[in-house]
């Protein structure tokens, strides 16, 4: 998976839980543009720590197993 895929399934599980971008964007102290950006595959200069806190936000988290050279996240 990478940067531009995260991203777009992140918009996906923000939308099932119905959370608005203003509202996680918030949440996590950063803007909403960047969140925005990154759903869209347009935020190329996103650190793996917001990408984390994210996912946490969403109740998920990213891992690397040990099947798998890729990262992956449940």
């Amino acid at each position: 998976m990478d940067f531009l895929e995260l991203g777009v399934m992140i918009k996906t599980l923000r939308d099932e839980q119905k959370v608005t971008q203003k509202q996680m964007a918030e949440h996590l102290a950063i803007s909403r543009a960047t969140l925005s950006a990154f759903e869209n595959g347009r935020a190329g200069d996103i650190g793996i720590k917001k990408v984390m806190l994210m996912l946490d936000y969403l109740g998920y988290q990213l891992r690397i197993g040990k099947k798998s050279r890729l990262p992956t996240f449940e």
